[in-house]
């Protein structure tokens, strides 16, 4: 390999265990999972210690490195709301999603910062940063070093976190004690449908990520590859098969020939031949490995 670590988000059917043994099924070295249902707050939902040491034995027994797991967060946590009731549980929601991210010993939870509504983009920010505080703050560090990290946001109606700055605002947010346990990672669809231009030459896709790295002062910790259904700056956030959309296949070879991509889990959220999957099921999907030969083959020469 190229010290790039790819991976996809397989079904979760079945819970983590099968997920895992999906991605080892496509020769990954990385993925990403739910740790429990995305469309709900899941706030009494935890992980018991046999089910997370079933977990890290599954992973062993796939070849993958807990620290190259990514846990997505739900989808209907707001942590910009300006709705009070919103955002605390939003807030808690969080909170538990490192609590389980951390009891499996991956290496970090990523999530979509959500919509400042009416409210104040500026504060917006400041309450994603506030609950990412309060995770921090919650849940004690462990030796999987756990992080939570910020998702760029592909720009539609008012979810924060499409810019550098506004990630930057978050985080600034953490106290410099606990900054070390958070961060941020890049979509790659978000960027293009967000107004990022990383697909028109090798050097623009350059300055968009130097861009990132100078504004909020380190580089992503991982990226989602997907290719996008909509076009530029269009605010749509609709994935597609890499090359198969609107970015087209080439920007990925310059994306992973960038060194920012080493060292890192680089995840495919794109779509999936097969709808629906059985819970006992731990044969990957076929798109899944179709991506997963394509991108081995737009990875950089090992020195």
């Amino acid at each position: 390999m190229s010290g790039r670590f790819l991976g996809s988000h397989p079904a979760d059917a079945g819970g983590p265990v099968m997920a895992v043994r999906r991605a080892a099924a496509a020769q990954m070295q990385a993925l990403q999972l739910f740790t429990a249902l995305p469309t709900y707050y899941n706030e009494k939902v935890r992980i018991k210690p046999d089910r997370a040491a079933k977990f890290r034995e599954a992973l062993d027994a796939g070849g993958i490195v807990p620290a190259r797991v990514l846990v997505h967060g739900a989808y209907v946590l707001n942590t910009a709301s300006p709705e009070e009731e919103k955002s605390a549980r939003a807030k808690a929601g969080l909170a538990r999603e490192l609590e389980r991210s951390t009891a499996l010993g991956v290496g970090a939870c990523c999530f979509h910062p959500g919509s400042a509504g009416d409210g104040d983009p500026l504060e917006a920010c400041d309450r994603v940063g506030d609950a990412i505080r309060h995770a921090l703050e919650t849940v004690p560090e462990s030796e999987s070093g756990t992080r939570v990290l910020i998702e760029n946001t592909a720009g539609a109606g008012r979810t924060m976190g499409r810019s550098a700055a506004e990630i930057a605002r978050m985080l600034a947010r953490v106290p410099r004690e606990l900054r070390h346990r958070t961060g941020y990672g890049l979509d790659s669809c978000h960027l293009f449908a967000s107004g990022h231009d990383i697909a028109s030459s090798a050097e623009a896709q350059r300055a968009v990520l130097d861009s990132f790295e100078h504004v909020i002062g380190e580089r992503p910790r991982f990226f989602h590859l997907n290719d996008s259904k909509h076009p530029f700056a269009s605010n749509k956030d609709r994935h597609a098969l890499i090359g198969e959309g609107e970015i087209g296949l080439e920007p990925f070879r310059w994306l992973l020939a960038d060194p920012r991509t080493e060292g890192i889990s680089l995840v495919l959220e794109t779509p999936h031949e097969r709808d629906e999957v059985a819970e006992e099921d731990a044969s990957a999907d076929p798109f899944d490995v179709k991506m997963m030969v394509l991108l081995a083959t737009l990875l950089p020469a090992a020195p």
